[in-house]
């Protein structure tokens, strides 16, 4: 361990008992006192890693959380929240919903506390790689009701880039379910829109999204697509550009793209680009369409072209 671990909120010496993986650098495992003395520590120090208890005698310990997120400095560190088994129910939700990685319940199983300290100390050396995939978004704004399809083009352990069919207004949390071609697994996140993306294509809106928290599944699956231990299925493989056909109606033409597996169904992508400034694999993002089977997604994708290009 190069950096400190900072400890606030509870004991450290408590922490050490309880994952003793950490004794071997119990030398960098750092106590502080005070919650407004951890974000220019985290920026001095390059910590990875911050655990936090509720006993901060100076702020609140969602808020704490939300202050490391807030800052640009501090907002790539991972947060662990630890909590006393006699504090009520629903700390951990709030801990976090306000952006912590995880937060867990004492007492505590000591291969799960330590399998968490090492996958988050590892979480800020990868959070920066971003590969490029295939997938289908599902968005849900807080706090509306109201879901919206979209796409991703690439993605990394900190957020993605989303091409959206509506306009997303005031910066909105978001709940998100997305899929990646070639995994079966539907990953889930709560992300926060930060940035407005133009180099998204018409008709869509880009917007690049944080996440802000994800579960220990999905973020398992993710961090072995970043870390490269699950293939990835890059946007336009080969010459094809993984088109299988195109539809030419009046000013547009469409690309419908090979059908590629999401759980028990196929999904079939379409791509639309103008006439005059069509080439292959240049088209934006159009519309997704799904089926039982391969020929089925690409019948459906035929179908939608009918009735809407």
């Amino acid at each position: 361990m190069t950096a400190p671990l900072l400890v606030a909120g509870l004991d450290a010496r408590s922490l050490l008992l309880e994952a003793p993986v950490l004794q071997r650098d119990q030398d960098f495992v750092v106590q502080e006192d005070w919650a407004r003395e951890l974000l220019p520590r985290i920026a001095q120090t390059g910590a990875r890693l911050v655990v936090l208890g509720p006993r901060l005698p100076d702020l609140e310990l969602t808020e704490a959380v939300r202050r490391i997120r807030c800052s640009l400095v501090t907002r790539r560190v991972s947060i662990l929240v630890l909590v006393p088994a006699a504090d009520p129910p629903g700390v951990e939700a709030a801990a976090l919903e306000a952006g912590a990685n995880a937060a867990l319940r004492r007492p505590l199983d000591r291969g799960e506390l330590e399998s968490w300290i090492a996958k988050l100390l590892s979480v800020p050396r990868r959070i920066e790689t971003r590969i490029p995939v295939q997938g289908q978004v599902v968005g849900t704004p807080r706090p509306a009701a109201l879901h919206f399809c979209g796409l991703t083009r690439n993605v990394s352990l900190n957020g993605m880039l989303l091409a959206s069919p509506v306009k997303l207004e005031q910066s909105p949390d978001l709940d998100l379910e997305f899929s990646v071609t070639g995994v079966a697994h539907l990953l889930r996140a709560l992300g926060r829109v930060v940035r407005e993306a133009p180099e998204v294509a018409w008709p869509y809106l880009g917007y690049g999204v944080e996440f802000l928290f994800m579960p220990p599944e999905s973020q398992e699956v993710l961090g072995a697509l970043v870390g490269r231990r699950l293939p990835v299925f890059p946007s336009l493989p080969g010459a094809s550009h993984g088109i299988h056909s195109t539809v030419r109606r009046d000013d547009w033409v469409y690309e419908i793209l090979e059908p590629v597996p999401r759980d028990t169904s196929w999904q079939a992508e379409i791509r639309r680009a103008t006439r005059a400034g069509w080439r292959p694999g240049v088209a934006g993002p159009f519309f997704v369409v799904e089926a039982g089977s391969p020929e089925g997604a690409l019948r459906a994708a035929r179908d939608f072209l009918v009735r809407y290009g």
